[in-house]
């Protein structure tokens, strides 16, 4: 897959930016790691298989960011006589397939993860998980095929993105449709959640589209900043802040239905032959 980042040499300032931004995107995914996991207990077990999936999602996005990053350092080197970031002798080059593999496997986790805080009936949601993962994968995959001709051939790599936007197109319909229905079961607070969730999806999902055209729209050292940083921006936006979002709406449910967060495990206090419940405290634990 010889993508457009390279064509050109980089100033260190441009290499710089794109390799400081791809390293935020996989860092930024370790980081929410920690934090679904530290609150997988905050929300009634019946909701907990979305945080779960956030789980799964944030450990794919750490580990193929972090093959993305290697493949931009891999790919070009510092010539001193130029002073730029030219081609690297080993032949190596940088290929954006990783994202589209990371695609592949969060995209159609997130869609359904959704489908595990809205009331939705059983029959219904087993069509959605269908539909949601077929165009959700399908999305990635004629992407993914369109990616191989972007230096070689720029109408099949149009045609390509074109039929992937068809299934794009589809995937925004099910949403709103989920979100639009689903909202109208839960409590207020939780249903305003999902209408910031719905617009943040719209956002991020439109960038996109826009990293994939940004060729036709600056075809130098200036696009190739712009891209990896917009899909960066769109990775963190539509994988955290979604699975923050939609987290906050499952406690809040979970809360309305008089959940109460799971304490630590139970102690047994043998030397007054009682079992005593220890809850967390604030303050640390001495121990003689």
């Amino acid at each position: 897959m010889l993508n457009f980042e390279n064509q050109f040499v980089y100033s260190p300032m441009a290499y710089e930016m794109v390799a400081h931004v791809l390293t935020l995107g996989y860092a930024v995914m370790l980081a929410a790691l920690v934090y679904f996991i530290l609150t997988i207990r905050s929300v009634a077990p019946r909701y907990r298989i979305s945080s779960v999936l956030s789980v799964v999602v944030m450990v794919s996005a750490f580990l193929l960011l972090y093959a993305q990053k290697a493949s931009w350092t891999d790919a070009f080197t510092f010539n001193a006589a130029t002073g730029m970031y030219e081609a690297s002798a080993s032949g190596d080059r940088f290929s954006n397939g990783f994202r589209y593999l990371n695609w592949l496997i969060d995209v159609p986790m997130l869609l359904i993860q959704i489908l595990f805080v809205v009331e939705i009936a059983r029959q219904r949601r087993n069509s959605l998980l269908f539909w949601f993962s077929l165009s959700g994968s399908m999305m990635i995959v004629t992407g993914y095929i369109g990616q191989f001709y972007e230096t070689t051939n720029v109408m099949a790599w149009l045609v390509w993105g074109a039929i992937s936007t068809v299934f794009f197109a589809h995937v925004l319909y099910l949403m709103h449709r989920v979100i639009n229905d689903g909202k109208r079961e839960l409590p207020a607070a939780a249903a305003r959640v999902m209408s910031a969730i719905w617009w943040l999806f719209l956002v991020s999902w439109m960038l996109y589209p826009g990293a994939y055209l940004m060729p036709l729209f600056l075809n130098n050292e200036a696009g190739v900043v712009g891209r990896q940083m917009t899909y960066t921006v769109a990775d963190i936006t539509s994988k955290v802040i979604y699975g923050v979002l939609l987290s906050y709406a499952a406690m809040i449910r979970s809360r309305t239905e008089g959940y109460k967060e799971e304490m630590l495990p139970v102690f047994s206090n043998k030397n007054n032959g009682a079992d005593d419940r220890v809850e967390r405290q604030s303050e640390p634990m001495m121990v003689n």
